[in-house]
């Protein structure tokens, strides 16, 4: 499982930067956004989908989770 590190960048835009890939790419969706649960299966622009294990709350970004291919 790597870890990934997700942030937000002046345009409210969310990306996910894998560092044992070197790869950066847009969150096209994420399946929980809510205050009361985030995270769950995120899928990126370009296909690709990862899954965290949903947190109680919305987390202050950047943020490094722990991720693995969905």
């Amino acid at each position: 499982m790597p870890n990934v590190m997700i942030r937000k960048d002046n345009e409210g835009k969310m990306t996910l930067y894998v560092a044992k890939k070197d790869q950066e790419d847009e969150i096209a969706s994420i399946e929980f956004e809510g205050d009361d649960k985030w995270g769950g299966l995120i899928e990126l622009t370009d296909g690709t989908k990862y899954f965290i294990d949903p947190l109680d709350t919305t987390p202050k970004l950047p943020i490094t989770l722990r991720a693995r291919r969905g």
